[in-house]
């Protein structure tokens, strides 16, 4: 489960997050939309520990493992798509070779190809930033503008990815200024004027 109650941050004089609060259920769908610059990515750097709140609650279980693809993902520029992904899970010691390798072919990128990430494109890029956030079995996934770049060929592999997963009770939250049409979310929130809202159904 993952709990945020009255979460505040300002960045010098600025408020950008005055009041989050949001509970998220095991299985749930969830959609935080807001114009650029409205601190999407400011709750997930918050619930990762990138970002340290300036008041509020975050509460998540013992068990609970977080990945995240958040604003534009960072790798090591003059290596290949797999020993990035290798390095990161590493890290945790969490890392599985064949599910990475699944899950790059199933993202139509090539597990053995040994061109370096900087020559990939953006869509490419944003790909293996997805990998990342679900390959360890995390089981809360935050996803800040997932589809930027993406053909819609891969879009239709990502809304399938993520019915799966929810299938498997993960929870998963994704941030958008636009809506992903394929995709039917549980519940709906607007972030407006640091404040986070329930859309009403």
């Amino acid at each position: 489960m993952l709990e945020l109650k009255q979460i505040k941050k300002s960045f010098g004089q600025k408020l950008v997050l005055k009041s989050v609060s949001l509970t998220a259920k095991p299985g749930e769908l969830i959609h935080i939309s807001g114009i650029n610059g409205s601190g999407k990515s400011t709750i997930f750097k918050i619930i990762t520990g990138l970002l340290k709140a300036d008041s509020g609650e975050i509460k998540l279980d013992e068990n609970d493992i977080v990945g995240a693809l958040i604003e534009n993902p960072n790798f090591l520029e003059y290596e290949s798509a797999m020993s990035n992904l290798h390095f990161l899970a590493n890290l945790n010691k969490r890392f599985n070779e064949k599910e990475v390798r699944d899950l790059l072919q199933y993202f139509m990128l090539d597990p053995d190809d040994p061109e370096p990430i900087v020559k990939y494109s953006v869509g490419m890029r944003q790909k293996v930033g997805i990998i990342q956030a679900v390959m360890e079995n995390q089981n809360i996934i935050l996803l800040d503008e997932p589809t930027r770049g993406i053909d819609q060929e891969s879009i239709g592999l990502f809304v399938a990815m993520l019915k799966k997963l929810r299938q498997q009770n993960k929870i998963i939250v994704v941030a958008s200024h636009d809506q992903i049409s394929e995709l039917k979310y549980d519940r709906q929130f607007v972030l407006k004027k640091g404040i986070l809202q329930e859309k009403q159904k």
